[in-house]
């Protein structure tokens, strides 16, 4: 999407409305914004029968349009176990969804001057400095490498282009280069001292970007992670339900996660360390616990060109670089298969929709998107000025397609196209 069609549908978007979206927030009728009541409660009605199915064991749904919330659901059980129902305000492990609120405090911090998005990573952590580059990319033996060419820049971890790569690689894994154990500066420490995969700037690589991320601001900013992200992020936008680990009564709302076994839900962690205590390592890549009123609030800044109630949480210029596709020519496609064929990568950490037809779900194009492993996902979409938040918890995360059939039916509850 080109910055002079997103500063248009942004400007329509903020005069329809600006609000915050909470857990007492009214739903407005659906006809008013251009929808279909009986087309949402189908929606419900499918929600309700993944459950039913037992590929859920329960979910929170939420759909705003024109800045007005149109939809909320909260369904199923917070624990099969308990007997506890779901609730609007449970706490859910967005993993993949925390890199975008990252990456908008990297641009909070960009657009103060702190930084230039060229800027190599080395001007700011040395340990950079002398990485190589693996011979083969496939291969886990760090012994065989080549001088690297070219250097790591801000924009390459915004844009997953760096060379550095995921955390569940077998080169990672082999290394121990994240654990939850040990702290950031460590963690970063151990990424700079492996090879990468591949020069910077040259290949899409899916990785562990945003924690690095987390380093860099912490640099520029001169606080720790979790403290910038407190008082600029999270405070302003009233996401008191978002946090690196849920203690005390906000222990009591986060959602059990599950594996589907012989036909039944189970128990599972994905991590050894508990999301009920602090960790050592705080992630801005996937360390984050949310609700779906707070990622709604969130959403809406977005979609909103970072106004928030009246406040301005990122200027109108700095949003204006989430809708962009950032991603070097040489890097494209970022995929070769399914959506990834159709998609770009932006600044704010977002994945772009640029071709709707390599979709098995029905987005507009320049639509920003993106889902967490366990489960959860959302969608800001300009065109129909519409957010879409839907958590649930079970890896892995595909339980029974409830998050393409869900979008699939709040599409069809559309009466009214921008």
């Amino acid at each position: 999407m080109t910055v002079k069609l997103w500063m248009k549908f942004s400007l329509a978007s903020l005069l329809l409305c600006q609000i915050q979206f909470s857990n007492a927030q009214e739903i407005v009728p659906a006809e008013s914004v251009g929808m279909s009541a009986a087309g949402l409660a189908k929606a419900t009605e499918r929600l309700q029968q993944h459950i039913d199915d037992g590929e859920l064991a329960g979910v929170v749904a939420a759909v705003a349009r024109d800045g007005k919330l149109v939809y909320f659901e909260s369904l199923g059980k917070l624990s099969l176990e308990s007997g506890k129902p779901m609730q609007n305000d449970a706490l859910f492990r967005i993993y993949s969804m925390a890199r975008q609120i990252t990456s908008a405090v990297v641009l909070k911090l960009y657009q103060e001057g702190k930084f230039q998005l060229d800027d190599p990573i080395k001007m700011y952590l040395p340990e950079f400095e002398s990485q190589r580059v693996l011979l083969d990319s496939s291969s886990t033996d760090i012994t065989q490498t080549k001088v690297r060419t070219g250097d790591i820049t801000v924009a390459n971890l915004l844009t997953h282009t760096s060379g550095l790569g995921s955390r569940s690689s077998a080169l990672y894994r082999e290394n121990n280069v994240r654990d939850k154990r040990i702290t950031l500066d460590q963690m970063t420490t151990n990424a700079a001292h492996i090879p990468l995969f591949q020069d910077p700037g040259t290949q899409f690589r899916y990785g562990i970007h945003a924690t690095i991320l987390g380093k860099l601001v912490e640099i520029w900013s001169g606080q720790p992670f979790e403290d910038y992200l407190q008082e600029n992020i999270l405070d302003p936008l009233e996401m008191d339900s978002t946090m690196f680990w849920a203690e005390g009564i906000d222990a009591d709302r986060l959602a059990e996660l599950y594996r589907p076994r012989n036909g039944r839900l189970e128990p599972y962690k994905i991590e050894s360390v508990p999301w009920t205590s602090r960790p050592t390592l705080v992630e801005g890549g996937v360390g984050l616990l949310s609700s779906v009123p707070d990622y709604l609030n969130f959403s809406q800044m977005v979609l909103d060109g970072g106004k928030f109630n009246g406040k301005t949480i990122l200027e109108e210029e700095t949003v204006a670089l989430m809708y962009q596709n950032a991603v070097p020519d040489q890097a494209m496609p970022i995929g070769n298969r399914g959506y990834w064929l159709g998609s770009g990568w932006t600044l704010g950490g977002f994945n772009l929709v640029m071709i709707p037809a390599e979709y098995s779900f029905p987005v507009s194009e320049g639509t920003i998107w993106w889902d967490g492993s366990a489960a959860t996902r959302f969608f800001i979409d300009p065109i129909e000025s519409t957010v879409i938040v839907i958590m649930a918890q079970v890896s892995p995360s595909s339980g029974g397609g409830f998050r393409e059939i869900f979008s699939e039916m709040i599409d069809k509850a559309i009466v009214e196209r921008r």
